[in-house]
């Protein structure tokens, strides 16, 4: 049996899976011309984040965001032309909006206008109200969340078992750092380099400003299920978008929860689209029993990934 004859998931790693010069590898690709696409869409040279930003520069939410998803749809249109399918779909954060592309939710233009205004907004938001987010490894969900209820810090991303990543100010997330400490159990607390406290209320001065771009887009209904980041709830319907995309801005990331939601839907592998490989060791920890590729370089469309 083929992979498109399988129950496939296919999947879109968020802020953190750049690398720089991500793009070379994709040149020779036809559907590289996106980026020229991207250029023209939003009037400024975007095509050299592709190719030459430093890591720095990639770093930056106002570039980050808008080059990952850019990529994330050449690496899509490469893989369907090889004939490939997939059943569902999902997207780490700023990869839900890849998975929207794929699942013909949103054509290309609307979703990069989108991801446009979603950068902007997140970054005069975390002008606003400073953060960080830090990743809590070893530690139970039940845990984290009371370390947090008395730090004043927010689980932002519930992404496997004993990986949760929280999001906050810097001085209560040294807080927290000294409540998981002095608990029962052990594991490790590590600082991520991030700037802005995503997923958490830091977001919500970017929900109003970004709510006039969700109500200028174009919804369609799924042409395949979309297993939303807010509710790990799979999804059809061209009107649930403009709500659930504005509360992705606030809530957690609940990846745990739409890898089980993948094995209920009858899935059997996972496919991974991204720059690096992040959302398929995830999974692993998640569901050993899912079937797992990366596809990182045009060389892994040949069998889908390593």
């Amino acid at each position: 049996m083929t992979l498109a004859d399988q129950r496939v998931a296919l999947v879109f790693p968020g802020q953190g899976s750049q690398r720089a010069g991500m793009g070379r590898p994709w040149q020779d690709q036809p559907s590289f011309e996106r980026w020229a696409q991207a250029d023209e869409l939003l009037g400024r040279d975007v095509s050299r984040l592709a190719l030459d930003a430093d890591e720095d520069e990639l770093r930056m939410p106002v570039n980050c965001q808008i080059a990952l998803f850019v990529h994330f749809v050449v690496q899509y249109d490469a893989w369907r032309a090889t004939g490939m399918r997939a059943a569902v779909t999902a997207g780490h954060s700023l990869g839900e909006y890849a998975a929207l592309v794929a699942a013909e939710v949103l054509d290309f233009a609307d979703g990069l206008r989108l991801v446009d205004a979603r950068a902007r907004a997140t970054q005069d938001a975390a002008d606003e109200r400073p953060g960080t987010m830090v990743a809590c490894l070893g530690f139970t969900v039940d845990t984290v969340s009371t370390a947090c209820a008395t730090a004043g810090t927010h689980v932002a991303n519930d992404n496997a078992p004993g990986q949760l990543v929280v999001a906050g100010a810097e001085q209560d997330l040294d807080r927290l750092r000294e409540v998981l400490e002095a608990g029962d159990e052990r594991g490790k607390i590590v600082p991520l380099q991030v700037g802005a406290a995503y997923h958490s209320p830091h977001m919500e001065p970017a929900v109003g400003p970004f709510g006039v771009a969700l109500d200028a887009a174009a919804f369609s209904d799924a042409g395949m299920t979309v297993v939303a980041n807010v509710d790990a709830r799979p999804h059809r319907d061209a009107g649930d978008w403009p709500t659930v995309l504005r509360d992705q801005l606030t809530s957690p990331v609940r990846w745990r929860e739409t890898v089980t939601t993948f094995g209920q839907l009858g899935v059997t592998d996972v496919i991974e689209l991204g720059p690096s490989a992040v959302l398929a060791g995830l999974v692993k920890r998640t569901d050993r029993t899912l079937g797992r590729r990366t596809v990182i370089t045009p060389a892994d469309l040949d069998g889908s990934g390593q």
